[in-house]
């Protein structure tokens, strides 16, 4: 090993301190001599961007959560559409039941205004001969086309869901 050491201090790597400057020079110290400011340069530096780094992070977490809570958002609005056209589809549903199962020719035009649980729902109803014809230019005689539209807002904004269905009705 001392044999190392003096190829070591042949190439002139044999000046070592031990960080105190006004200290003499160490033979063989494991600590190399390195200017004050070029220590407090690298120290800097590496918290520096250390720091830096923490602050991309945050930054980068921020703009996740703002994303994370949009997207919530726009989950609750999506839910809560869903269910008030659901609520609507079954209003036309149910309302469509009645004209099918009533023993007469259904009312050629009918208002009603139903309270659900996401506002008012306005069902407009209308029927006429349905004007159908065979192949042969017959007219098909008892049949009506039923057109129920029902009438919402949402947030202020008019929304509608129309069906229409075929009646038969004998004469």
């Amino acid at each position: 090993m001392q044999r190392d050491e003096r190829q070591r201090s042949n190439e002139g790597m044999a000046k070592w301190s031990n960080g105190i400057f006004n200290a003499p020079a160490l033979q063989h110290s494991n600590i190399p001599v390195m200017r004050v400011t070029q220590a407090r340069f690298r120290t800097r530096s590496r918290a520096a961007f250390a720091l830096y780094e923490v602050l991309l992070g945050v930054a980068i977490f921020a703009i996740g959560v703002i994303a994370l809570g949009r997207s919530v958002e726009n989950c609750l609005n999506a839910s809560t559409i869903s269910a008030e056209e659901s609520a609507v589809r079954q209003i036309l549903s149910d309302r469509m039941a009645v004209i099918q199962a009533a023993p007469g020719v259904p009312d050629p035009e009918k208002e009603f205004k139903i309270n659900s649980n996401y506002g008012m729902v306005r069902l407009i109803q209308k029927s006429a001969l349905a004007g159908l014809t065979e192949e042969d230019k017959t007219l098909l005689s008892g049949i009506n086309l039923v057109m129920l539209t029902a009438q919402w807002q949402h947030a202020g904004v008019p929304q509608s869901k129309r069906i229409q269905f075929y009646v038969y009705r004998s004469e």
